[in-house]
């Protein structure tokens, strides 16, 4: 367990606000809003230039921005809402719902992780008309889109799979916004957040690349793919969603599964290994770090959401602009910052309470040829290899007298079986069926 910074040093807000205004010059936006979030706080905030130009308005911690794609991440969640409570498996095929559709194959999984191969956006001129198809013209266009590629082929990212989605959890009975509303919204206090946006919202813009002037963009109302990027929000409430993904909310999705949302499963870059994107949420490695979130581009705005689960860390920054405004690379940068200025503290080690049922377990193990040692942590049985790494770990729990199950680390999963002796101390033991003895041991001395 660790102790996360609950607030920023009077340096570190300096140069957070010194890199915000050098990014909104740089970039030329009209306005430029931030978030820093520790420990579920929203904790410093700074907004440059004007969310609105005519009259000249600056933006504030409740100014809403459109968030775009940062929008698929909410759909995301509300698919693993639906797979927690039964309702479907991330496997099962589109078909289950749309059986006459021609991509009735592609499944929920490929979809959430832009691994379907489907076309990027739904059929049409949408990023030249900004007139977004309703539910009968979605689903017709559906089967005019071609899946572009094989599926798990390679990452191809999709705004046509999450607006698909979305279908998914109309077809189970709910609204799309409605439940986006009552079942993470209002439970987060996102009370700022929505389709609709409010009459004082930010107006976005985009600046001429040589005159410099700013041109004000529509609003786009998405319609029935709204599921992939239409989505209002704010500083303070994104605030509230970034601690969320920190650390989430119960009553909202269970740890695990947003664990699982987490995780790679495809990678972006195949060739830098930089970039890698789950169910919903795209990862991002910066030297050891491994940061996660997503990005938005909409109309006049782009957007950015990162945050370092570990260390209940995160960074909001939207951009009332359509070009230029790297908010993603901002957000990234200014959490790297707040962690090397306040890095997370680890909590003091205090010695263990016995533990008699697995003391005969303990100490150095052999396994082809390499050690293994098994020891206590927090009461909790651990596995390490010594002259492996940190991800050589292994943390099980107790499934019966003479078995423990891998549930954190290295082979996840799988099962650590006792052998008694035939006078009953432990003599043997087996670790996903591979032989564990308290000596090295060849193959060859293994026996039958």
């Amino acid at each position: 367990m660790s102790t996360p910074a609950t607030e920023l040093s009077t340096r570190l807000r300096r140069t957070l606000e010194a890199r915000v205004v050098e990014a909104q010059r740089s970039w030329r936006t009209p306005g430029l809003s931030v978030g820093v979030v520790l420990g579920g706080q929203l904790v410093w905030s700074h907004h440059v230039g004007a969310a609105r130009l005519d009259p000249v308005t600056p933006a504030d911690d409740d100014t809403q921005f459109m968030i775009g794609s940062i929008t698929k991440t909410f759909t995301a969640v509300l698919i693993m809402q639906l797979r927690d409570a039964g309702r479907l498996s991330l496997d099962d095929p589109i078909g289950t719902w749309l059986p006459d559709t021609r991509h009735a194959a592609v499944t929920v999984r490929q979809l959430l992780a832009h691994s379907s191969g489907l076309a990027r956006e739904p059929v049409g001129h949408l990023w030249e008309s900004l007139s977004a198809p309703d539910t009968d013209a979605f689903l017709t266009g559906l089967e005019q889109a071609d899946q572009v590629l094989p599926p798990h082929f390679v990452f191809h990212y999709s705004n046509l799979a999450y607006a698909l989605l979305g279908q998914v959890v109309e077809r189970l009975g709910a609204n799309w916004e409605s439940a986006v509303t009552t079942r993470i919204l209002e439970p987060l206090g996102m009370t700022r957040t929505g389709l609709a946006p409010a009459a004082d919202r930010a107006v976005g813009y985009q600046v001429d690349p040589f005159a410099g002037t700013a041109t004000e963009e529509p609003v786009l109302v998405l319609r029935a793919t709204a599921p992939f990027g239409g989505l209002w929000s704010t500083v303070a409430d994104m605030a509230r969603y970034a601690a969320f993904v920190a650390e989430p909310d119960p009553a909202v999705l269970a740890k695990d599964s947003l664990d699982e949302m987490c995780r790679p499963l495809v990678m972006v870059d195949p060739d830098g290994w930089t970039g890698a994107y789950g169910l919903g949420f795209g990862m991002a490695r910066r030297g050891e770090r491994i940061h996660v979130g997503h990005g938005g581009a909409m109309p006049g705005f782009l957007t950015g959401l990162r945050v370092r689960r570990p260390d209940r860390v995160g960074v909001i920054a939207f951009a009332n602009s359509t070009s230029r405004a790297l908010s993603v690379t901002l957000a990234a940068d200014l959490l790297d910052a707040v962690l090397d200025d306040a890095p997370t503290v680890a909590r003091a080690w205090v010695p263990e309470q016995r533990h008699p049922d697995l003391e005969e377990l303990l100490g150095p193990w052999w396994s082809e040829g390499e050690e293994v040692v098994l020891e206590i942590r927090s009461g909790e049985l651990w596995m390490r290899v010594p002259a492996g790494s940190a991800n050589d770990e292994t943390r099980f729990t107790r499934e019966s007298a003479t078995t423990f199950r891998a549930v954190e680390g290295r082979e996840r999963g799988e099962v650590l079986e006792l052998v008694p002796s035939d006078d009953g101390p432990v003599q043997k033991l087996y670790f996903a069926t591979y032989a564990l003895t308290r000596r090295p041991l060849a193959f060859a001395d293994l026996g039958g």
